[in-house]
């Protein structure tokens, strides 16, 4: 497939595959053929809005949409006929159920972290295990919170230096579009497994990373925070932390010092920086945060859950239709198209 554009397809208009059908436009190795949802309300007409082509993934919800005005260009098996590969963003155990459908149309799947490792059999994250996805026929793009666990500790395991990795996870109680549907209130609920899942989901990318997570979920929906603690194989200096993480690509610093002190602070930069949907492709680590004792080092980090894994998907099109062998050179083109950045602030930095 060297040399032509990848035809592209994202099955599921909602909050990962509005943003992976705009990243996917912007990329010049792809063409964006068509979106395929159910839904016939402002969402989907947003994708006509922006001009992209829209499909019907079941035949009553065309009738639906044509009933709404929104012109439908067939169904989805109409345009699972006309690609070379399907991102699947529908919402979990949905989107498992149409492996069948793509493998009987040929095409090469991609689904999101919401699924089990084992309906692909392979978990990706694209600056730790990008050549392994060369060539599949499927391959599942972790969840937001484990791309941002791979990211933060492949910097540190690539090196050798975790003996044991320990995390908490606070997530955001719902999303922001649907917070007046079921938001909660005045409350954390706790996870009661120990690992949560985010931990041996990290495994699938990192099989030999020693990890356990502990998670929750507060009442607020602007992304996810971590705080890790590492036991590491050797004293580990604040500047070799530092120098790590600054190494690792799509991981980005930001300081207490300069007012960014919360997730909302964080967010209403990107949304000051003109981001799209004022979205956050990087982890948030903060600089003033980090630490180091001799024997441990700790990380407090932002995990923005809308947009965090859509660099990521970008990639997995590349991997698996083999149009870049280069897993650095994805990321780097990737990261080029979207304006993934190391700092935020580069001008006063």
């Amino acid at each position: 497939m060297s040399g032509a554009k990848v035809r592209v397809a994202v099955n599921g208009y909602g909050v990962i595959g509005k943003r992976v059908a705009d990243a996917v436009a912007l990329q010049d190795d792809m063409e964006l053929v068509g979106v395929a949802d159910v839904a016939s309300d402002y969402r989907i007409r947003v994708a006509v809005e922006r001009g992209h082509a829209v499909f019907a993934s079941d035949p009553a919800a065309g009738d639906e949409m044509d009933a709404a005005g929104i012109s439908v260009a067939g169904t989805l098996d109409d345009l699972l006929g006309r690609v070379d590969v399907v991102a699947d963003c529908a919402p979990k155990k949905l989107a498992a159920a149409n492996k069948d459908r793509y493998q009987a149309a040929g095409v090469k799947g991609i689904w999101q972290g919401g699924e089990k490792h084992e309906l692909t059999g392979y978990s990706f994250c694209a600056q730790v295990n990008y050549t392994g996805a060369l060539n599949r026929d499927f391959a599942r793009v972790v969840s937001c919170n484990t791309t941002a666990l791979s990211r933060t500790m492949h910097a540190l395991h690539r090196r050798g230096w975790v003996r044991r990795a320990r995390a908490v996870l606070l997530r955001r109680g719902t999303d922001p579009w649907e917070s007046h549907a079921n938001g909660m209130i005045n409350t954390v609920v706790p996870e009661i497994r120990v690992p949560s899942h985010q931990g041996p989901d990290a495994q699938t990318v990192i099989p030999d990373l020693d990890i356990t997570t502990l998670a929750g979920a507060g009442p607020y929906n602007l992304s996810h925070i971590h705080f890790a603690m590492v036991e590491t194989t050797r004293p580990v200096s604040l500047d070799e932390l530092r120098d790590a993480l600054w190494d690792e690509p799509r991981v980005a610093f930001v300081r207490a010092a300069d007012g960014l002190v919360a997730l909302n602070s964080v967010i209403e930069l990107m949304r000051d920086l003109d981001r799209p949907r004022g979205d956050m492709w990087e982890v948030a680590v903060w600089e003033d945060a980090l630490a180091s004792d001799g024997r441990e080092v700790y990380l407090t980090f932002q995990v923005h859950n809308e947009a965090i894994v859509v660099p990521e998907t970008i990639d997995c099109i590349r991997a698996l239709t083999g149009i870049e062998p280069d897993g650095a050179a994805s990321v780097a083109k990737t990261d080029a198209s979207l304006g993934i950045t190391k700092t935020f602030l580069p001008a006063t930095t």
